[in-house]
């Protein structure tokens, strides 16, 4: 049986799935690694950490499936975005891998704003400390002994394909996901280039995310297949999300919802939104992604587990503190998620008048902004711990539905909604979905999308499939969910209330954070 690798390198974990030419998944393996905060505001990792991982699931996905390697048609790759990685003349990293979370050169935001307003105009990226266009501006300021030494600038997936296959190319997704390239043009922004302080000599070789590559002898005999095996570059995570999903077409636009989330939609041609609130990513010469990626996804409700409904007291004081809890027989030792959704459960729409802004983490989409903070509005003396974590599911959807507003505003009407990741998966965040944004929600039983989307680039690449488009055909349904009419009523009532807040709330994000550091 012929088969496929997709290999998505995560912001906390490698993942490598085994998918044979009908899509269908065969064998998968995962392996993961730590993002370390040294400091407050860093997001870190070992980029040769990274490395081990994908090389070790490669081996084991193949071994777990019991797959032929001289089977093996090719490997695929899928990348976080926003990653940025110095190296020195040999190639060797000065610096551990910053990810797209480390917050440290905000203060820099408003500088690069002032210094060349038409900077998102030329690249589609949104000016954000995400962004490692200002994160180089950022390190040629903090560390300018060590920021004079890279001969190299690249992303994780450029380094990894470099020890892989020795060539230093990065694909034309992740380019557009640096900052760094100009959209119309394909090629480095030189503005762009001046902001960051690097020469386009310290950047790879803009290639197709079609694009194959030969592996080293000494690394195929460490992945144990043949050294004759294509390595197809890929594209980044995001855009592969909607592919692997088979939200390409027309009105048909995708919601990831995992530790984070996203809304996208697939465009023929690179288009911007007029406030800035969203991203335009390549997946193609000639298909795009227009979206928003919001910090704030089911992180929130790891949150809630260990901050707001404590699992470590006895079950009499549970019940003490909230009757309520009790009543839904929800055990209170388990420390799952299914126990607070359950609890959610048991909660009206709307959660009786109480509002949740998640934005724990600051703000990438719609907000674009490192220093907003959550809130909970409307706490009263009726709500309990089931009223918050209800609240706290609610606002991660809302703050969705935002982001959703402008994408149609943008990109035009979309009928057709596909949801994916982990916390897609759950029923009471399906309805939820359908209820607020009015749509029915589709959810495809591929469970790893970006992993499925590099390897249907590279079956196109490869010849096994004549165009993108056969993915929409092959993608099976899981779940339906469709809209409840009441609770769409309650849910339009509520939702206008949220955006004001939160137009309100802006202003005084920035006060908040120089009260802090005074």
């Amino acid at each position: 049986m012929k088969y496929i690798l997709g290999i998505d390198i995560g912001t906390s974990s490698t993942k490598t799935v085994a998918f044979d030419t009908e899509g269908r998944q065969l064998a998968r393996s995962a392996q993961g690694y730590p993002l370390n905060a040294p400091v407050p505001g860093a997001a870190e990792q070992d980029a040769d950490e990274i490395l081990r991982a994908v090389e070790q699931t490669a081996v084991d996905a193949i071994a777990n499936g019991g797959l032929d390697p001289s089977q093996l048609l090719g490997l695929s790759f899928s990348a976080a975005m926003h990653t940025l990685l110095l190296l020195d003349a040999e190639h060797r990293p000065l610096m551990p891998l910053l990810t797209w979370a480390d917050s440290r050169s905000d203060r820099l935001v408003p500088d690069i704003y002032q210094q060349d307003p038409g900077l998102y105009a030329r690249t589609g990226l949104p000016i954000h400390p995400m962004s490692p266009v200002v994160k180089l501006a950022w390190l040629s300021q903090e560390q300018p002994d060590l920021f004079e030494k890279a001969a190299r600038i690249v992303s994780i997936k450029e380094y990894v394909l470099h020890r892989l296959c020795d060539e230093w190319v990065v694909d034309l997704s992740i380019a557009s996901t640096t900052g760094l390239l100009n959209l119309e043009q394909q090629t480095w922004d030189k503005g762009a280039l001046q902001i960051a302080h690097i020469r386009p000599n310290q950047l790879s070789r803009i290639v197709p995310t079609t694009y194959q590559l030969s592996l080293q002898p000494d690394q195929a005999r460490k992945l144990t297949i043949a050294a004759s095996t294509p390595v197809i570059v890929g594209a980044s995570d995001g855009v592969l999300a909607n592919l692997g999903v088979g939200a390409i077409a027309r009105g048909t636009a995708a919601i990831t919802l995992g530790t984070s989330g996203a809304v996208r939609q697939v465009i023929d041609q690179p288009k911007l939104e007029p406030n800035a609130q969203l991203f335009c990513y390549a997946l193609t010469a000639d298909r795009w992604v227009m979206g928003g990626a919001v910090n704030n996804g089911g992180f929130t409700l790891q949150w809630t587990r260990d901050s707001l409904v404590p699992y470590s007291v006895s079950p009499d004081e549970v019940c003490e503190m909230n009757d309520e809890f009790c009543e839904m027989n929800v055990e209170p030792s388990s420390s799952t998620y299914e126990r607070l959704t359950k609890m959610a459960r048991g909660v009206a729409p709307g959660a009786e008048g109480l509002i949740f802004h998640p934005h724990l983490l600051g703000e990438r989409s719609p907000l674009w902004n490192a220093q907003a903070r959550a809130n909970f509005f409307g706490l009263g003396r009726h709500h309990g711990q089931a009223h918050l974590v209800r609240a706290v599911m609610e606002g991660v959807i809302y703050n969705l539905q935002s982001v959703f507003a402008a994408l149609e505003s943008a990109g035009g009407e979309v009928e057709t909604l596909r949801a994916s990741g982990g916390f897609a998966l759950s029923d009471l965040w399906q309805q939820i979905l359908a209820d607020v944004f009015e749509r029915q929600i589709l959810v495809p039983a591929v469970i790893e999308s970006s992993a499925f989307g590099a390897a249907v680039i590279a079956l196109v690449a490869l010849g096994e499939w004549k165009t993108l488009e056969e993915v929409e055909e092959r993608v099976a349904i899981a779940h339906i969910r469709s809209p409840i009419s009441e609770n769409v009523k309650q849910y339009r009532n509520i939702l206008p209330i949220y955006k004001n807040l939160l137009a309100d709330l802006q202003q005084h994000y920035e006060s908040l954070h120089q009260a802090i550091q005074n």
